[in-house]
């Protein structure tokens, strides 16, 4: 198999101004479901760090409280500890909006701020577009002896309050506001992936690039002034990158970002960079038998065309599609807002695939809708991306995203063959849970027809035994039929400049926009 027929070479690219190498082989990636797997990992892999050893990490929202494990530490003390022993620790945060629009620029300052009394440095970074956020979110952890051990996290999993949960869905005990049909701990389904090998200094580069760049964290006189009395604006130098970790796996990963076009240029994008959109489009034209996908948003018809061309290219292509049943704004225009994408997108996706799309939503067992913030994609079994980008214009234009592909070298032994071991491993998992499946009890679902049919047919009885009232002994599975979004025409027209211009406005420069193109 040639990785460059699954992966974006340099030129694909399109960022000749950045660091990153097109791919690094000799990898071993991890899927980590759920945010207690994540935390509880992460946990263990901080206290291990000592003297100067390092800890690098980008969040779009950070809570210091947010608890790692069951008895704690929560985030920020776990850090500060680090930094304490001795280990170097920065940070990049985005300042983010007003705390009344749901976002977190309080508890992101106070991560901050905590940081700097133990000896580490966390900048509050708004060097995006307006209306834009740094929605990256990974941990790099170096050591200064044993490489062996590095290790980087990255996927969907901000380090804050609701994303501690678990396969249960019993939700975070530590809540962040949601609308109130997702209950008093909302049940929270997401994935993070921990990279080990050269690919983990690729990670590192992502955090150098941007902590390095010239331009102010913030051109707000008011921001400026605070920062600099709470000393958040120095910016010391970080230490040379040592070399990339030793080899470890046989995965191959392409790391996928992007950067948004901005006036001021990014140093290290001058044109932006939409490597996730440009991987997207290429992956699936090749897709022939199956694409599973798990998103937040999955809007706009844009970033939806290369999903519907597959579908028209391939008559033998089918779609899974795991999305929140409820968005996560319940505002009387907010609402409608987040679906207006996604309803036209669907609407084309329906079109184009006649039968062989499949929409649904997730419940725990008690009932409780889920909301799915992972964002996860697997292609044919071969190729499979974990990241921090939603399907949707603004993740692929206009914020800044982190995500990771990977295409493994070895060729998985169940039939049908051809698929290989992380992809078809990662989707199975994933199917394990939706559908209430022991760890032997998926081999069947190899087959693509077979995986789509098990899908249709357990969320069919789940609606059927919601519809008899939930008499009897409910039946396995969490999922359910996603109902397409309806939307009064005059609710639409109201909300449709609030979709274009907040909810997923476009990024790309003017010229490209022209185009179609990213």
């Amino acid at each position: 198999m040639r990785l460059d027929d699954w992966f974006l070479t340099a030129e694909e690219r399109g960022n000749d101004a950045t660091r990153l190498v097109p791919w690094t082989c000799g990898n071993l990636v991890r899927p980590l479901i759920h945010g207690a797997a994540y935390f509880r990992e992460l946990r263990e892999r901080i206290d291990d760090l000592g003297k100067d050893d390092l800890l690098l990490f980008a969040d779009w929202r950070g809570d210091p409280d947010e608890r790692l494990t069951d008895d704690g530490p929560g985030v920020g003390e776990a850090m500060a500890r680090a930094a304490g022993q001795g280990a170097l620790v920065r940070g990049l945060i985005w300042r983010s909006h007003l705390d009344f629009l749901r976002f977190s620029s309080a508890e992101n300052r106070h991560l901050g701020t905590g940081l700097e009394a133990a000896g580490g440095q966390a900048l509050l970074d708004t060097r995006v577009r307006r209306g834009g956020s740094h929605h990256q979110k990974f941990v790099v952890l170096r050591h200064d002896s044993g490489p062996e051990r590095d290790v980087a996290f990255l996927g969907g999993i901000d380090l804050c309050h609701s994303r501690r949960d678990d396969a249960a869905h019993a939700g975070d005990p530590q809540v962040a506001p949601m609308p109130k049909v997702y209950g008093e701990r909302p049940p929270w389904h997401d994935a993070q992936v921990a990279i080990s090998g050269p690919a983990v200094a690729e990670v590192e580069k992502v955090f150098c690039e941007r902590w390095e760049d010239p331009a102010p964290e913030t051109r707000h006189p008011i921001h400026w002034l605070r920062d600099r009395l709470g000393h958040m604006t120095d910016v010391p130098p970080l230490p040379e990158p040592g070399p990339p970790p030793p080899e470890v796996g046989t995965h191959a990963v392409q790391l996928l970002r992007t950067y948004p076009h901005l006036r001021w240029a990014y140093p290290f994008a001058p044109q932006g960079e939409r490597s996730v959109a440009r991987a997207y489009r290429k992956v699936l034209s090749r897709a022939r038998s199956l694409v599973y996908l798990e998103d937040q948003y999955l809007w706009s018809t844009d970033v939806i065309e290369p999903f519907a061309e597959a579908l028209q290219r391939e008559p033998e292509l089918r779609m899974i599609i795991v999305v929140p049943r409820y968005p996560d704004q319940d505002g009387w225009l907010a609402g409608p807002a987040s679906l207006i994408g996604r309803a036209e997108a669907l609407s084309r996706l329906m079109r184009a695939g006649d039968g062989r799309v499949a929409l649904y939503d997730l419940e725990n067992h008690a009932g409780m809708p889920v909301y799915v913030h992972a964002k996860v994609c697997v292609v044919d079994d071969v190729w499979a991306d974990v990241g921090s980008d939603n399907v949707n214009l603004r993740s692929w234009t206009f914020d800044s995203e982190l995500s990771c592909a990977v295409v493994d070298e070895r060729e998985d032994p169940r039939p049908p063959y051809g698929a290989r071991v992380y992809a078809r491993d990662l989707r199975l998992e994933l199917a394990a849970e939706h559908l209430d499946r022991g760890p032997g009890e998926l081999d069947d679902l190899c087959d693509p027809v077979a995986a789509f049919e098990a899908f249709t047919e357990s969320a069919a009885r789940l609606e059927a035994w919601h519809r008899n009232g939930c008499r009897g002994t409910r039946p396995p599975g969490r999922l359910r039929p996603h109902p397409a979004p309806r939307l009064g025409r005059f609710r639409r027209a109201l909300a449709m400049p609030l979709y274009r211009m907040v909810v997923d406005p476009d990024g790309r420069p003017s010229w490209l926009r022209r185009s179609g193109g990213f």
